[in-house]
């Protein structure tokens, strides 16, 4: 849609205000709310805003940014209606004083690596699969108290159904195409899964996925949570992520060649290859949190080896199956992000890391259909299977002798990121947690 088009829409949809959305280095969603009489000039001149004020943005000198709402991302928020006219929401890309994208924008950042992509001829499209816990409020505060007792696809303990459905409903009010939403392996655990498209499309709607969920969930009192591990003792959250490279003048899938093995491409094992290669530096925009490393153990069906292959769901790189003749639908799956990721960064670091092992043709070690969660260390060692970072700290070591992550980030976001993450792990290096209380307090 054109500007002109937009602003008609949005009279027909009755439209008072429309909410800003962008997020900070962390994937955390910031708003700014526009007036409708003003909405216009926002889409043609853009909003201003303070940027030293966001996390990962600008020193407080360098503070003037303003916003400019891709009119694509245009919908109206279908909780927030009301007699007297509806909310719409638009999500931004950020621009410094210059007229420049600001470096610093994640959306940006992972346009960047598209048009990477474009210059070699490839369009990259994912499909990230969001895991999420649904907790029940105990006097209005949030505990990890899971909503019901189902199991994965459990039907008849499963509380959630319709709310799900609700939730389902919603997306689509935001063009998102849901093609499946169940109940997962943990109690008040869920996935709802839409469509695959390009990277930038399926990257704006898992971000409007996040807030959409949290908002149906707190509608039904509850509190939906993306953070990858909860409760101990059982499976965490992640988010697998479908990926292939498409040919930009053919439209045919790359990945695809019927002699190969798995009938992947000589470029599919070279994408492979480059994310083995690079998957411990990009780990801790991956999985980004000191929690994410509590789900990255072996037992709960989240992969710990730099492994690959087909059958075998301990593997890192896993290439699904697909209904015959859907030679199009031929893709590698990675399955160590978790839904607390800035999604942007991910891809960004991920398509480079792919195009990495393109360039330099680089070729995967032969995949592996056994369970590496079996095997002892002398036949990890037999194999040369190397393991993720065990913690926020040890990813952070591989982050930052990692250049092609500097690259792919670029150096504003590469420093900035470092730092804030860096100084998350001295704060909880230093906390007295409860089990260091309950193991040594009376025996020391």
């Amino acid at each position: 849609m054109d500007i002109q088009g937009v602003v008609e829409r949005m009279k027909r949809d009755s439209v008072r205000y429309a909410q800003m959305h962008f997020t900070d280095i962390f994937g955390v969603v910031k708003s700014i709310t526009v007036p409708i009489g003003h909405v216009s000039d926002a889409l043609e001149h853009g909003t201003w805003f303070d940027g030293s004020s966001i996390n990962g943005f600008t020193r407080i000198f360098e503070s003037d940014m303003y916003l400019k709402p891709d009119p694509d991302t245009y919908a109206v928020i279908p909780w927030m209606a009301s007699e007297d006219g509806n909310v719409a929401r638009f999500i931004c890309d950020v621009y410094k004083p210059d007229n420049a994208p600001f470096e610093g924008d994640p959306r940006y950042i992972l346009k960047r690596a598209i048009a990477r992509a474009r210059e070699m001829g490839f369009e990259y499209k994912t499909g990230p699969e969001l895991e999420f816990f649904l907790f029940r409020k105990e006097n209005g505060a949030v505990a990890p108290m899971p909503h019901d007792k189902a199991g994965y696809f459990g039907l008849t303990s499963d509380e959630a159904y319709h709310i799900r459905e609700q939730m389902t409903e919603a997306l689509a009010q935001f063009g998102i195409d849901v093609e499946a939403a169940h109940h997962e392996v943990a109690h008040g655990q869920h996935e709802i899964d839409f469509r695959y498209d390009q990277a930038l499309k399926t990257a704006d709607s898992a971000v409007t996925l996040r807030s959409v969920l949290k908002a149906i969930a707190q509608q039904n009192g509850l509190h939906a949570t993306f953070m990858p591990k909860p409760i101990a003792g059982i499976n965490g959250s992640g988010m697998h992520v479908h990926q292939s490279l498409f040919d930009i003048q053919t439209g045919k899938n790359v990945f695809y060649d019927e002699s190969g093995e798995y009938s992947l491409s000589t470029m599919a094992l070279q994408f492979i290859a480059g994310q083995l290669e690079h998957v411990r530096g990009m780990c801790a925009v991956l999985s980004p949190t000191v929690n994410s490393y509590k789900r990255l153990v072996s037992g709960y069906e989240a992969p710990v080896y730099l492994s690959w292959g087909r059958t075998n769901r301990s593997a890192l790189l896993r290439v699904p199956r697909y209904s015959k003749g859907r030679t199009q639908a031929t893709r590698v799956e990675l399955r160590s992000p978790d839904p607390s990721c800035n999604i942007y960064l991910a891809f960004a670091v991920m398509l480079n890391a792919g195009l990495d092992g393109i360039e330099r043709g680089l070729m995967p070690p032969k995949p592996i259909e056994e369970d590496v969660y079996h095997f002892d260390d002398a036949r990890l060692a037999e194999l040369n299977i190397a393991t993720l970072p065990q913690t926020l700290h040890e990813a952070l070591v591989y982050m930052r002798q990692d250049s092609m992550v500097r690259r792919a980030l670029g150096e504003h976001t590469f420093k900035q990121y470092l730092g804030a993450k860096e100084a998350e792990w001295d704060l909880f290096r230093q906390q007295v947690t409860a089990w260091e209380l309950k193991t040594y307090l009376e025996n020391f």
